[in-house]
């Protein structure tokens, strides 16, 4: 198992479909529990920490199969349908990669809980930890196509636009399937009561907002 998940971060050994969703779901769900007992786990919070750890891995696998179809359109366009299946393979690895760097992150965020227990802070420094998962996942998925950009330098543009489509889909998945870290003062929900809206529209709702006072 070491040595898989060595190939896994290195981008280097196979990637294989159940191991892989074998190795998103418990290192999704081990960051899932830390990221769910902000503001402890009296009462019913121990829910949030189960929530939590159920979603985080369903985030992965949901943003990345709403994303593949286009990605599977855009190569098709690109005539590199020949080359999808090494394409998803890498994908795949990215996945299981972020996964794994999300579960070697949870103590910082453990730690972190123990030292601050505002919930805005609390939300940032996760969001911070995930862009840095994801930040190391796109380091493996450009070495593992490598080989792939080295035969046709078309894959070049498939894989910005892959990160570019995971990028939009996910953080609308974040939204809808929020909270991940539950507020103290709101009671233990698997989703939030309020409609899903839309994450880009709140944000720019928020920006505007900050900039007409």
């Amino acid at each position: 198992m070491t040595r898989y998940l060595d190939g896994l971060l290195r981008g280097t050994g196979p990637v294989g479909l159940l191991p892989g969703l074998g190795v998103v779901a418990a290192g999704g769900a081990a960051y899932g529990a830390v990221m769910g007992c902000f503001g402890g786990v009296g009462g019913d919070r121990p829910w949030q920490v189960v929530y939590a750890a159920v979603k985080v891995p369903l985030l992965l696998v949901v943003t990345t199969a709403l994303a593949v179809p286009s990605f599977f359109v855009l190569n098709s366009l690109l005539g590199l349908r020949g080359d999808f299946r090494a394409a998803a393979r890498a994908v795949a690895g990215a996945q299981a990669a972020v996964a794994i760097v999300l579960a070697a992150l949870a103590p910082y965020t453990a730690v972190w809980y123990l030292t601050s227990g505002d919930y805005g802070e609390a939300l940032l420094f996760n969001a911070v930890v995930f862009a840095a998962a994801s930040l190391a996942a796109q380091w493996v998925l450009r070495r593992r196509y490598a080989p792939l950009v080295a035969r046709d330098r078309r894959h070049r543009v498939a894989v910005r636009a892959w990160l570019g489509v995971y990028a939009f889909v996910g953080v609308q998945m974040g939204w809808v399937l929020r909270p991940f870290v539950g507020d103290p003062a709101r009671p233990v929900t698997f989703f939030r009561d309020e409609p899903w809206g839309n994450a880009y529209v709140t944000v720019a709702d928020i920006l505007w907002r900050a900039v007409m006072g």
